[in-house]
């Protein structure tokens, strides 16, 4: 008999943890972008909710937040997490799932890698070695 492999193993996340994902981070961003949180942080800055990635059995969900322009991190994520509770208990009102995931907050470094890497792109060594390759085919 196979042994079934996990739902975020190799694979990846299962469908059903996708489509969850999908509606916690839109009742997030509702909830953040008309201000229902009531906190001078959150009330004056612009959060994105970038991913939600629930575990398996949905009961813990890690959150991916960007503030606009990348400011004021820590301050963001610190207000994040102040307020979890009350985030957690509009989520449950808004869904219909059997449990209510516990929220976990982290910053979404990869806007960040990707403007590296871009730049590295552009850079005057690499752009110089991309056109000497261009010429030789």
């Amino acid at each position: 008999m196979q042994r079934r492999e996990k739902a975020s193993g190799p694979r990846g996340p299962s469908q059903r943890q996708l489509r969850v994902g999908e509606l916690i981070r839109h009742v997030l961003s509702e909830l953040l972008a008309r201000g229902d949180v009531h906190d001078p942080v959150l009330e004056t800055t612009i959060v994105t909710v970038t991913e939600v990635r629930p575990s398996p059995d949905l009961r813990n969900a890690r959150v991916a937040i960007e503030p606009l322009g990348g400011k004021g991190e820590a301050d963001v994520l610190e207000a994040l997490r102040r307020n979890r509770k009350y985030l957690r208990g509009e989520l449950g009102k808004r869904m219909t799932t059997k449990y209510t995931p516990d929220l976990t907050f982290e910053i979404d470094k990869s806007f960040a890698e990707g403007s590296h890497i871009d730049s590295l792109l552009r850079s005057p060594e690499v752009a110089r070695d991309t056109n000497s390759t261009d010429k030789s085919d």
